[in-house]
């Protein structure tokens, strides 16, 4: 026991304290966006994003776990967790810390040796989720994520607009109609590269 100048702490004996970087976390499930809401609104002092509960309804049907804003252990200090995928990666919104005002926070996946931009904010991702499933299923009638974006989705996406834009490559209209993505841009890449095409 040790004396402070709030009382007397009680601590553990160093034996039995467990080296928490070794420990992973269970993630704490939430089902309900309102949790998510508040810790942005008065935790992180920010605006929670207009369509923060499409994009967790739609996280959700992909097949994440939906975690509380406050299972932080082992992710970034600006990262507000969201969700969490099989592979153990989270998708989060990234608190600037000293953002412009008006600035939405982006997207994020954050994964053990480093953080990925998803999309610059919620609304984006949405619509880039959307289109992929879109194209993926041209030839099925697959709307899972289309139906748990709701209003959001049909406002960002209309169903079948990959087809009927004549843009064959999936990354050709990710880049032209819905923002740019890191990934997409260094698919590009890489497939000029394997072209040959160095310019």
């Amino acid at each position: 026991m040790k004396m402070g100048v709030m009382g007397a702490i009680h601590r553990a004996p160093c034996a039995a304290a467990l080296p928490l970087r070794h420990v992973r976390a269970r993630p704490i499930r939430c089902s309900s966006s309102s949790g998510h809401v508040s810790f942005i609104r008065d935790i992180a002092v920010a605006n929670p994003p207009e369509h923060l509960d499409e994009l967790l309804k739609v996280l959700r049907t992909r097949g994440d776990t939906i975690v509380s804003p406050g299972s932080r252990q082992g992710i970034i200090p600006l990262a507000i967790p969201l969700s969490e995928n099989s592979s153990g990666a989270v998708t989060a919104l990234l608190r600037w810390p000293t953002a412009p005002s008006g600035m939405e926070m982006p997207v994020v996946e954050v994964r053990k040796h480093g953080v990925w931009l998803l999309g610059k904010n919620v609304d984006q991702y949405i619509h880039r989720l959307l289109v992929e499933e879109d194209a993926h299923h041209l030839e099925e009638n697959n709307s899972e994520l289309y139906d748990a974006s709701s209003e959001a989705g049909k406002k960002l996406y209309q169903r079948g607009d990959f087809a009927e834009s004549n843009i064959t490559n999936l990354d050709s209209y990710l880049l032209s109609k819905v923002g740019l993505f890191p990934d997409v841009l260094e698919h590009k890449v890489t497939q000029h590269f394997e072209q040959g095409d160095h310019l």
